[in-house]
């Protein structure tokens, strides 16, 4: 007996007459959140390729600006906490459409900050919006499709790894063929991370005239233009929808019924948190990095980094585009621990060999395609076994938040320090290392026999016998009641 927990009393779920109505507003749903996560996507991976541009435009070196990342995080972190609360308070394609304006609006500032600080209080606004959408989404389509929702949610994360892989392509092979002198200035004259100018050549001296000779900006800027406007018509598309819901009183909503949750569903959370949290700073951490290890390590020219950029977004939308149908045959356990595996070996074997192109080619496109399931995979895992409501949705989605924040500092700082040490490799292996150690005490935990809390057919019909039993016991002591009284009846009578 299934519990339909999910859908509101709409007239648009599962088996209420108006199927076709409901399938066509959960599969617009579905679009526009893909749409939005390809905008997501666009606008996470595109910082690493224009991180010189960027550093270039507010006048200092990339080993400077690496705070960005925190900053960025931090509004990350920021947005999926709002989020796991307003979203039990404002209708869901209100909120959705507002985080789309807000990071329309600041992808679209990001070009005229000529600052640090004030592109480090951008990017944290960008993030906060971005942390709503990431984390909505999610439980969005969790509560749209119920137990269908598996390859919908590879599909949402298909679109966020297709995004990742066009941003580089659009920042640096369509806009980013400018060659000035000032961005020649800025990073040719220091050692690669370090900040301390090269000997070979005078440090640059960024004064008003300078910036002011070269008030034109780079021309990979026009990227964050085009990932702005995306954003806009996405946004647009929730609020259109939100008139529609509006105007049907057909708005998609949970019902406020008693979750049902796993007996260590707190412990589950919990590790979930810390295995996002080094695999999203893995995937963030060697997204944003790898151009930059490899024209700065492995001695790369700009357009090949750029092509080994874009490899590794490729193959990890690949994958995720592959996965929309093995997932309907091939469960979410089996699909991690084939990620896991994958993951370890590539980044083995990336860390020993490290300025192998050969090497860096095959293994790059093999470690983004096994970075591209695990996050839907672990959501969809852990469904399994207990409810992810938004605030256990908000909570793993911090963690990735800190991972994001955390790791992608730690190696900017190292690389300054340690630019003959591949640390980008060594961190993505530990990352594989831990994250498998974490996966295999979470399924040790959910599949336990003192730990095993699924929602399926055996809990459900258990709740429905005890409640048999309930009644079965009133109804006797009723009747022995009635009986009582009758038996007082008599000896008054008598």
């Amino acid at each position: 007996m299934k519990k339909g927990r999910r859908l509101g009393t709409t007239g648009t779920g599962p088996g209420t007459g108006d199927d076709s109505s409901g399938d066509c507003k959960r599969w617009m749903v579905t679009l526009s959140l893909c749409a939005s996560f390809f905008g997501l996507g666009m606008g996470i991976s595109v910082l690493g390729p224009t991180l010189g541009d960027l550093a270039t435009n507010v006048g200092q070196n990339i080993s400077n600006i690496s705070y960005i990342f925190v900053g960025r995080s931090g509004g990350y972190m920021l947005g999926s906490m709002l989020a796991g609360i307003l979203f039990d308070i404002i209708n869901h394609q209100l909120l959705l459409g507002f985080s789309m304006a807000l990071t329309a609006f600041g992808m679209s500032t990001v070009p005229f900050c000529k600052t640090a600080p004030l592109l480090t209080v951008l990017m944290s606004t960008v993030g906060v919006s971005m942390g709503v959408l990431d984390t909505g989404g999610n439980v969005v389509i969790l509560n749209t499709w119920e137990a269908r929702s598996g390859p919908h949610l590879q599909a949402l994360h298909f679109s966020f790894a297709a995004g990742a892989f066009v941003a580089p392509i659009v920042a640096k092979l369509l806009f980013g063929n400018d060659e000035r002198p000032g961005q020649t200035d800025v990073l040719g004259n220091w050692d690669s991370w370090s900040g301390t100018p090269s000997p070979a050549k005078p440090a640059p001296a960024f004064t008003a005239q300078a910036l002011e000779a070269s008030a034109s900006m780079p021309e990979s800027m026009w990227a964050y233009f085009v990932i702005g406007a995306f954003c806009l018509l996405v946004s647009l598309l929730f609020f259109i929808q939100f008139y529609q819901n509006k105007l049907s009183r057909g708005v998609v909503r949970t019902t406020p019924e008693k979750p049902l949750v796993a007996r260590h569903h707190n412990a589950l959370i919990l590790l979930l948190f810390f295995f996002f949290f080094w695999y999203v700073g893995a995937e963030v951490v060697y997204g944003s990095f790898i151009f930059t290890f490899a024209k700065d390590h492995a001695g790369m020219t700009e357009p090949q980094a750029a092509g080994l950029n874009s490899l590794f977004w490729g193959s990890f939308a690949a994958t995720r585009g592959l996965a929309v149908f093995v997932s309907a045959c091939m469960g979410p356990a089996c699909m991690i621990l084939l990620s896991l595996l994958g993951c370890a070996l590539s980044s083995l074997l990336l860390s020993i060999f490290t300025r192998s192109s050969v090497t860096l080619w095959s293994c790059t496109a093999v470690y983004g395609a096994s970075m591209a399931t695990t996050f839907p995979s672990g959501i969809s895992w852990v469904e399994q076994y207990t409810r992810v409501t938004g605030r256990s949705a908000a909570i793993f989605v911090v963690g990735a938040a800190l991972g994001e924040m955390v790791l992608p500092a730690v190696v900017g700082l190292l690389l300054g320090k340690a630019q003959d040490v591949p640390v980008l490799m060594y961190l993505c292996l530990g990352a594989a290392i831990i994250t498998s150690i974490i996966f295999l005490i979470m399924y040790k935990l959910a599949t336990s026999p003192s730990g095993s809390g699924r929602k399926n057919q055996k809990v459900d019909d258990s709740e429905h016998i005890k409640a048999l039993k309930d009644t079965g016991i009133n109804k006797d002591k009723e009747e022995e009641e009635e009986r009582e009284e009758e038996e007082e009846g008599e000896d008054e009578t008598l």
